[in-house]
């Protein structure tokens, strides 16, 4: 099968977000004149180590904000934000903050998220994360298409739950990490194996 994204694809489904998967998800928490936000983002990953850089990607627009999300309006207002990484024991959690509220709602208190404060930033944070990254927006870039926002920022501080450093290792085998696989479907990873690369 082939297609051009210009004329469709002919199923059932949009194969494209299924096709780079798994995906982890950043579960972006900010802060604005309104109050507090949280939502979930599935184009998200890190993209440097020194200094730490992370991007994710909103690409949808809501009806009470202008071209974009309550999440990329609070980074344009304030220029910080942080991401939580969900678990697979979050699911629950992370999914009742995708829905749709009013901006001004708080999805922390409407979900019944526990919320912490930032170290090095004005932001909440996920209480019970098993990692969360302090960020300050370095670029908003608007992308092709009428919603869609490229945001990159760099870590100032780095949040790691003590349970889940096992050996002097970040670990989440126990909880699970939790990916996006497209579509409606998700993966909880629980097993992992080394691989050394050749010299």
């Amino acid at each position: 099968m082939f297609y051009r994204p210009e004329n469709g694809h002919g199923l059932p489904h949009n194969p494209f977000n299924a096709i780079i998967a798994p995906r982890p998800i950043g579960w972006i928490s900010t802060r604005g004149s309104d109050g507090d936000n949280l939502a979930p983002y599935s184009f998200f990953n890190a993209v440097a180590y020194t200094p730490p850089q992370v991007m994710f990607a909103s690409t949808t627009a809501k009806a009470d904000r202008s071209h974009m999300k309550d999440s990329l309006a609070h980074i344009a207002e304030t220029g910080v934000f942080c991401v939580n990484i969900a678990s697979a024991a979050l699911i629950d959690q992370m999914n009742a903050s995708s829905e749709t509220f009013p901006a001004g709602v708080s999805e922390f208190e409407a979900c019944g998220i526990a919320a912490a404060e930032c170290d090095t930033i004005d932001c909440p944070r996920v209480a019970q994360a098993p990692a969360s990254l302090e960020c300050r927006m370095m670029q908003v870039q608007r992308l092709a298409g009428p919603a869609n926002w490229l945001v990159l920022g760099v870590v100032t501080g780095v949040h790691l739950r003590d349970d889940c450093i096992r050996d002097g290792r970040f670990d989440l085998t126990r909880d699970g990490w939790l990916a996006r696989m497209g579509y409606r479907d998700y993966a909880a990873v629980h097993e992992i194996f080394e691989l050394e690369r050749p010299e």
